[in-house]
Parts: C-alpha cells; sequence; structure tokens
C-alpha cells in the first residue's frame, strides 16, 4: 500500500523534516492524555534525528486534514523470532481531538497495516493502557487481539545503568 494515500476525510502520508514540531506537538499532546506529561522529554532534534538520521530508528506518518496536522502513528520495525520475520511495532498513535470520530486513526492503522503486509513482516503489534476502554474496543473491532497474559517489562535510567554495569 502506497504510504501516502487519502483515507476517509484525511490525507496520510510519511513525515518529513519539516512535521517534526508537529509530531512533537501532537507528542507532548499524547504524554498530556496518559498521564506521563513528566516522562515527554524529547526534543526536536533529538526526533528530527530518530526519525531522519543517517540510521533512521523510526518512521512516521501524519494524517492532514487540509493543512492542518490531524494526527500521527510512530513506528519502529522489531524482530519475530517464534515468525522468522521482522514485524512492525507501533509506538504511539494520536488523533487531536477536534479531528476524532472521523476515520482518522483507523485510517493511520490501516495505512500502516498495508506497509507491514507490503513488506513482508509477521506481526504488526503495539501497547494500549489498560485503563484506555475506548481504544481497547477499537482496536478489538478492527480485529485485534489485546493479549492478557503479557506485560512490558522496561528498564530505564539508573536501572539501566545498574544493569549494563558488569557484576
Amino acid at each position: 500500500m502506497n504510504p501516502e494515500t487519502a483515507g476517509s476525510a484525511f490525507s496520510i502520508r510519511p513525515a518529513r523534516e519539516a512535521d517534526v514540531g508537529a509530531v512533537l506537538r501532537m507528542i507532548r499532546a499524547l504524554a498530556e492524555f496518559e498521564r506521563l506529561a513528566h516522562l515527554c522529554v524529547a526534543t526536536e532534534a533529538e526526533l528530527c534525528a530518530a526519525l531522519f538520521g543517517a540510521d533512521p530508528a523510526a518512521h512516521a506518518l501524519i494524517a492532514w486534514d487540509g493543512p492542518a496536522a490531524a494526527g500521527f502513528a510512530l513506528y519502529f520495525y522489531n524482530f519475530s523470532t517464534f515468525v522468522g520475520r521482522r514485524g512492525v511495532w507501533l509506538e504511539d498513535l494520536w488523533v487531536e481531538p477536534a479531528h476524532r470520530r472521523r476515520g482518522c486513526a483507523q485510517a493511520l492503522l490501516r495505512t500502516l497495516a498495508g506497509i507491514a503486509v507490503e513488506r513482508g513482516c509477521g506481526r504488526f503489534e503495539w501497547a494500549v493502557l489498560d485503563w484506555n476502554a475506548p481504544a481497547i474496543d477499537f482496536y478489538r473491532s478492527l480485529g485485534a487481539s489485546v493479549l492478557p497474559d503479557w506485560r512490558i517489562v522496561r528498564v530505564v535510567g539508573p536501572a539501566l545503568d545498574a544493569l549494563a554495569t558488569p557484576a
């Protein structure tokens, strides 16, 4: 699927360097919504390097409603040893409140699913906060499964430094 497509009333295309400010603004809005703003420390320069540097760590799609950035999906590739193929991990999905309930999130997810299929990925996965029942219901309505037996494990800051120190 061509990532530069029209989905419902929204035009979906890969983010460009000029879009980094809009993407970061939406990331901060997402962090506020998820009650995690205190953890959102990314800068435009860091995000630009991650998305457009010599070795991009991630990719982003932006949904446009005319000239307005309506939403984004930030993703990267992972690998499944069980499937033997890479997959797509959706790190963040956000739709601005003024653009919700018009098909924007679905257009972003369908475009990203198309990218995963086109590139031979065996999985398309993401996490959802357990209290976000509307999102869980929406994802299930698209055919996604919410895996009950898996928990995300994370090591950051001093704990990461300690784990990296030889015993």
